[in-house]
């Protein structure tokens, strides 16, 4: 979902209008960026959205874990390992 101007709202704005900017963010599933001194500090976002992107996270982590066991199997079955003896001698440990 892309953000537009009217999403942009300074934090001041935010304080005055919060009640009615959460029935908004929550009711039509859309994001508020709030602004301090021109930057962006924060953002608005529902809290069904914000657990998804959480899931999303840890899938992503979950993938990335499973892609690196798989490398190392892979480095394994054609013996592209180093005894502990050869790691200690390369690190000097």
């Amino acid at each position: 979902m892309a953000i537009s101007a009217k999403d942009i709202i300074p934090l001041t704005t935010a304080r005055a209008k919060l009640t009615d900017l959460c029935e908004e963010v929550h009711a039509h599933h859309t994001e508020k960026i709030l602004t301090k001194n021109g930057e962006s500090c924060a953002a608005l976002i529902d809290a069904d959205r914000l657990d998804y992107y959480h899931r999303l996270e840890r899938e992503h982590i979950h993938i990335a874990l499973i892609q690196e066991a798989t490398r190392s199997i892979q480095d394994l079955r054609s013996r592209k390992v180093l005894s502990v003896k050869q790691l200690k001698a390369r690190h000097g440990r």
